[in-house]
C-alpha cells in the first residue's frame, strides 16, 4: 500500500485532489451563505473531503506538484471562496452543476489512467453522479 504511484499517475492524482479540495470549498461556501442547508449538505461534502485524501500522494511518495495541492484535504481550497448564488434552490443547482462536470472530467480521464488511479476515478465519478441525484431530485 506504501508503494508510489506509477509514472505518469502523480500529475492526475495532484489534479483530482486538488479538485477534490475546490469543491469541498464549495460546499463550505454554501454552507456558510445558507445555513439551513448545512445538515443537508454535510454528508456529501464528507465524500468529497474523503475523495480528495483518497487522491493524495500516498505517504513517502515524492512532494507534491504545487503547493496547493499538499494543503490539507479538510480544509478548503486556498483560493477565494466562490460566489453563492441567493436563493438555497440555486445555490443546489449550483453545487449540482459543479458536481456533474467534475463527475465526468473524471469519467473521461479514466480511460487513460492507469488501474487503481482509474479505479478511484471512477467511483469519485459515480459518487458525483450520485451527489447530482441528491442535490436535484432525491434528499441528502
Amino acid at each position: 500500500m506504501g508503494a508510489p504511484p506509477p509514472a505518469g499517475a502523480a500529475r492526475p492524482r495532484a489534479r483530482a485532489a486538488r479538485d477534490s479540495r475546490e469543491l469541498a470549498g464549495r460546499y463550505d461556501a454554501v454552507i456558510a451563505a445558507h445555513p439551513g442547508l448545512a445538515e443537508r449538505l454535510r454528508p456529501l461534502r464528507a465524500d468529497v473531503v474523503r475523495h480528495a485524501g483518497a487522491f493524495a500522494p500516498p505517504k513517502g511518495s515524492s512532494p507534491s506538484p504545487s503547493p496547493s495541492a499538499s494543503a490539507s484535504a479538510s480544509s478548503p481550497a486556498p483560493s477565494a471562496s466562490p460566489a453563492v448564488p441567493a436563493t438555497a434552490k440555486e445555490a443546489l443547482a449550483g453545487l449540482a452543476a459543479a458536481e456533474r462536470e467534475l463527475a465526468d472530467r473524471r469519467t473521461r480521464e479514466l480511460l487513460d489512467a492507469p488501474g487503481e488511479l482509474a479505479r478511484l476515478l471512477a467511483s469519485a465519478a459515480a459518487a458525483g453522479a450520485a451527489h447530482v441525484y441528491l442535490l436535484t431530485e432525491g434528499r441528502a
